[in-house]
C-alpha cells in the first residue's frame, strides 16, 4: 500500500470515527485529506468504494445509514463500541511483551497524521468526538537515527562502538565508547541504551540523541549477554537528566470551551476577544514545543497571550495546515 494512501486511510478512519453523525460521501470528499485530488466524480466515487472495501476487509465496521428519516441522502460512519477491542485478559508476561511492543513500534509520523487531520476536520466544521483521537495517538515516540542499529545489536547480542557526547560537548569532540549493549528503554520522552561501559567498566546510559554518527557492530552474535536482574527503567531513571521544570504560559480561553486545557489551568481573570467572552487563564507546561501542537487543537477557542514564542509556535502549526489544505 502506498504511503499516500495509507495516511488516506488513517484519515478516513479518524473522520469516521470522531462524527457523530452519518457523513454522505460528498460531505467526505471534502473534508476528508487525499480525496480533493480526484479529478472526477467517478473517480472519487471509485477511490471510495475500494477505501470503504479495504477498511471492512481489516475488520473496521463502516456503518451505512441516514441521520433522520427526513434525509433522502445515506451517509457512513463508525461508532466506537464497533470499532474498539473488546476486554482482553492477559497474562502477566503477555502484558510484558505488549507494552514492549508499544514503546518499540508507535510512530511519530503516524501521531502527525492523526492529529492533523482532526484539526482539518474541526475546521471544516465537523462535530467531533475529540476523545476519539486517543485511539490513536502514540505514547513514545521513536525519532532517533542510531535506534534500528542498536535494537538489532540488542536482539543479537552484538558489541556496539559509537561516538557520544556529554551535553555540554560541541560534535566534533564526541568520545568514542565500547558498549555491550543490554536494551534500549524511553524515560520521560527520551530513548537511552543501557549496557556495559567497556571503556569504563561499569554499567552506564546513553542519550541516543547524543549519539553522533553512525553505530558499528564489533563483535560476533551472541557475545553479549545481559544480566538477568539488570532492570533498565531503574538504571534509567537513576542516571536520566533531571525533567525539566515546567514552563508557564498565559493564555486566552474562551467561555464553556477548551475544558481539556482549563483542567490544567487556573482562571486569573475574564476577558473578550472579537465580542466573543472568555477566561484569562495560567497553565504551565513541560514544553512549549509540544504544547503548541497541544494548543492548535482547540483553535480558535484558545489564544496565546504569552510568552510570544509559544504563540509563534501555535500559529506555526496552524499556518502548516491551512498550507496543506490548498
Amino acid at each position: 500500500m502506498s504511503s499516500a494512501r495509507a495516511e488516506r486511510l488513517v484519515n478516513l478512519v479518524l473522520c469516521l470515527l470522531s462524527s457523530r453523525q452519518y457523513l454522505t460521501a460528498d460531505r467526505i470528499r471534502g473534508i476528508v485529506p487525499g480525496y480533493a485530488s480526484a479529478p472526477s466524480s467517478e473517480a472519487f466515487f471509485r477511490m471510495f468504494e475500494r477505501d470503504k472495501a479495504e477498511l471492512r476487509d481489516l475488520g473496521i465496521p463502516v456503518e451505512t445509514g441516514r441521520n433522520s428519516v427526513f434525509d433522502n441522502t445515506e451517509g457512513y460512519r463508525i461508532t466506537r463500541p464497533d470499532y474498539e477491542l473488546g476486554e482482553i485478559d492477559l497474562e502477566a508476561d503477555e502484558a510484558a511483551a505488549v507494552g514492549l511492543a508499544v514503546r518499540l513500534w508507535e510512530s511519530p509520523e503516524f501521531s502527525q497524521a492523526a492529529h492533523g487531520a482532526l484539526l482539518k476536520l474541526r475546521a471544516a466544521g465537523v462535530e467531533l468526538d475529540l476523545s476519539a483521537g486517543a485511539a490513536v495517538e502514540p505514547k513514545v515516540r521513536i525519532a532517533e537515527p542510531a535506534f534500528d542499529a542498536l535494537r538489532a545489536a540488542v536482539e543479537n547480542g552484538q558489541v556496539v562502538t559509537f561516538r557520544h557526547r556529554r551535553s555540554s560537548e560541541p560534535e566534533p569532540d564526541a568520545r568514542l565508547r565500547t558498549v555491550e549493549p543490554w536494551g534500549v528503554v524511553s524515560w520521560r520522552g527520551r530513548w537511552y541504551l543501557v549496557g556495559h561501559d567497556r571503556d569504563r567498566g561499569a554499567t552506564r546510559c546513553f542519550r541516543l540523541s547524543r549519539i553522533v554518527g553512525a553505530v558499528r557492530t564489533v563483535s560476533e552474535p551472541g557475545a553479549v549477554h545481559r544480566p538477568t536482574d539488570a532492570d533498565l527503567l531503574r538504571i534509567v531513571a537513576g542516571s536520566a537528566d533531571p525533567a525539566p521544570a515546567p514552563e508557564p504560559a498565559v493564555l486566552w480561553i474562551a467561555r464553556d470551551r477548551a475544558h481539556g486545557l482549563r483542567r490544567h489551568a487556573t482562571t486569573v481573570g475574564s476577558r473578550e476577544v472579537g465580542g466573543t467572552p472568555g477566561d484569562v487563564v495560567e497553565i504551565k507546561f513541560r514544553s512549549l514545543s509540544s504544547a503548541a501542537d497541544w494548543i492548535a487543537g482547540y483553535a480558535p477557542d484558545v489564544l496565546v497571550i504569552e510568552p510570544a514564542g509559544l504563540a509563534d509556535a501555535v500559529a506555526s502549526v496552524l499556518g502548516g495546515i491551512v498550507e496543506e489544505t490548498r
